[in-house]
């Protein structure tokens, strides 16, 4: 991305016209649309889904530190050896090549203090990115037609719903506001019958297990009459 680009100020940034997945292809739209002569002002790229992305590149230690200390170090000499060889052109070449030697050494100085004083927090080294999922390119409204036109996107179609009809009574399954009367809203001469009753069983039908029992009275009253001696039985 550009180092160029603003801080957001909350601004509205139009409508989108395009999505696109990666940054480059955003960039080329953008390059369309001013091409066209939509006003550059009126263009937003905005990335969603966005996300950083720290990749680590290698763990840091005295070493590495010293070593990338040491390469900052030699354009720190050779500064300082070109200030050297600005101000007397008559200076030595043994002299320019001291000055790149100090250089190195203060580099890797810098570089090994720098590292002791963060190693205990971050002790990698590691390159962070801005990534997003997909990206936007928006124009405002008063370019919207041309920009639409430049890169030969039609207009969205809003689809919009029939309004609800309040007469009709709730169905099956519906959900009813709380604190209303579901008689109140259902109109007069659309009485809901009643719910016939289940009949009970037939003669002949097994009941199943969840069957009520009969009642305790009945059950007395079978166990005494299998207690009654039967005629047949007294006869001699």
């Amino acid at each position: 991305m550009s180092m160029l680009n603003r801080p957001a100020t909350g601004a509205p940034v139009g409508e989108t016209v395009t999505t696109v997945r990666d940054y480059e292809a955003a960039q080329k739209a953008v390059s369309t649309l001013i091409s066209a002569e939509v006003p550059a002002r009126d263009i937003a790229i905005v990335g969603q889904g966005v996300r950083t992305i720290e990749r680590v590149t290698g763990r840091l230690g005295y070493a590495a530190a010293a070593r990338s200390g040491a390469i900052n170090g030699v354009l720190i000499g050779l500064l300082l050896s070109a200030i050297l060889v600005i101000g007397n052109p008559d200076a030595p070449i043994q002299l320019f090549v001291g000055f790149v030697f100090i250089g190195v050494a203060l580099g890797m100085i810098l570089s090994l203090v720098t590292y002791a004083i963060v190693r205990r927090r971050r002790d990698f080294a590691s390159v962070t990115q801005l990534a997003a999922d997909h990206y936007d390119v928006t124009v405002m409204a008063a370019s919207l037609a041309k920009a639409r036109d430049a890169l030969g996107v039609s207009a969205r179609t809003k689809v919009v719903r029939p309004p609800a009809d309040l007469t009709e009574p709730p169905r099956y399954g519906e959900r009813i506001a709380p604190g209303t009367d579901p008689a109140a809203q259902t109109p007069a001469g659309h009485m809901i019958p009643p719910r016939p009753a289940a009949p009970g069983p037939q003669y002949g039908e097994r009941v199943g297990q969840d069957a009520p029992t009969a009642p305790a009275e009945d059950a007395g009253d079978a166990d005494a009459a299998e207690a009654e001696p039967r005629d047949d039985d007294t006869r001699p």
